[in-house]
């Protein structure tokens, strides 16, 4: 079996919080080494962010949180405090032995301690440098802080999700994970590995800028094509589907099914299972377009047929039929779906505090190149001997510079 498709590939990073670090932990998965910088003392601002935490095994209070748990697996963790002359040399010592280096600080941070792309490519002129921010190293925004739940609702993602106008409710409503952060991981991911491409092509490193705007803004996809066309902004729709209808959330007696009808053979088939073929006749149904114009009526037909039956009976016959649908499932019950364990979307890795820690497994499959190590999330500097002795720092030296709080 080849080695991870990474192999090789050494990375620098000083993000913090979660798209950057997502993005770090994605390239980590892959196989390369990530060197993830924290500030000593408090590391990254994600181990504060709240419970829950693993319990300590001597009960004390400690920072290793759900929320740094999620983005940080498979990296080694080094305390720096970049803000010392000594701290700055530290880093700027191992960008010049790395191939990527990310970082997600406000545009310009990193430039008052000579660590911005122009510092670091006159040390390493092929390093490829990606910065993660908000609103981009350009534009009048440029400067600002940034974070999911904002760009969520600067970007109009808000503007188009939650209830129908008109129930009870309705109004712009944030999307519950953040989303938008993890789409930025991924750009971001992608954006390095373009770049690590063309480097290998032409030798040239280069600086890729990704932001949660342009990210949520992308995203919008057909939704903000619609405008784009003809100017109009699509309703927010609650749960009906954005393409096939009917589709949507439908209650049956013993709970929901969530139903996406995707083409005009689906929409026979399931008037069929419903006890109404007829409908598949109607004028105002026979196409998907009339089923959009008559939106309201048709769902108004399907919410009384399916409040007959259980929701076990109408998933039955509607897989039989060949018609997309399926449970709105609970978070304990995705990880119970057969389907679920069968792709082992729940992974065990040995943490100093659990020796059975869940994680949630890389989503990407290879056939010749798996991913199978999961290293746990490592706790605060757990790495930084290991790591600075690489690059010449003996035990006298990090006890010096451990002592005055540099690393």
């Amino acid at each position: 079996m080849s080695a991870l498709p990474l192999s090789g590939i050494k990375i620098l990073d000083l993000t913090r919080v979660l798209a950057g670090p997502l993005s770090a932990q994605m390239l980590a998965d892959l196989g390369a080494e990530v060197i993830k910088i924290e500030r000593p003392g408090g590391g990254d601002d994600a181990r504060a962010f709240g419970p829950p935490y693993l319990k300590d095994p001597e009960g004390k209070a400690n920072n290793n949180n759900s929320f740094y748990l999620c983005a940080n697996r498979n990296k080694k963790s080094v305390t720096v405090n970049i803000a010392s002359e000594e701290g700055q040399d530290i880093v700027r010592e191992l960008a010049k032995t790395c191939d990527v280096m990310m970082e997600n600080y406000k545009v310009g941070d990193l430039k008052r301690y000579r660590l911005d792309y122009e510092s670091i490519k006159a040390i390493n002129p092929s390093i490829i440098y990606c910065s993660v921010t908000g609103f981009g190293q350009t534009g009048p925004y440029a400067p600002r802080a940034g974070y999911d739940a904002i760009l969520q609702a600067m970007g109009g993602l808000m503007s188009v999700t939650g209830h129908l106008d008109g129930e009870p409710g309705a109004g712009p409503m944030k999307v519950g994970p953040s989303i938008v952060d993890y789409m930025t991981g991924m750009n971001s991911s992608i954006g390095i590995l373009a770049a690590l491409y063309h480097r290998k092509n032409t030798g040239e490193g280069q600086h890729v800028d990704v932001c949660l705007l342009d990210t949520v803004i992308a995203s919008l996809s057909h939704w903000l094509q619609i405008y784009l066309v003809n100017g109009v902004t699509p309703p927010r729709r609650g749960t009906w589907g954005n393409g096939g209808m009917p589709a949507g959330v439908f209650r049956c007696t013993d709970g929901e099914l969530m139903l996406v009808v995707g083409n005009d053979g689906q929409f026979a088939r399931t008037c069929a299972v419903l006890g109404q073929p007829e409908l598949a006749s109607d004028p105002r149904f026979l196409k998907n377009n009339d089923r959009v114009v008559h939106g309201k009526e048709i769902m108004a037909i399907f919410a009384g047929l399916f409040l007959k039956k259980p929701m076990a009976y109408w998933l039955d016959e509607l897989e039989k039929a060949g018609v997309p649908s399926g449970p709105i499932n609970s978070f304990e019950q995705i990880f119970n779906d057969p389907h679920v364990q069968s792709r082992g979307m729940r992974v065990k890795t040995s943490h100093p505090f659990e020796p059975e820690l869940s994680l949630i497994r890389n989503a990407i499959t290879f056939s010749g190149t798996p991913v199978k190590e999961y290293r746990a999330p490592p706790l605060l500097g757990a790495d930084t001997r290991e790591v600075l002795a690489g690059i010449g720092y003996d035990e006298a030296k990090l006890a010096a510079l451990k002592e005055r709080k540099i690393v």
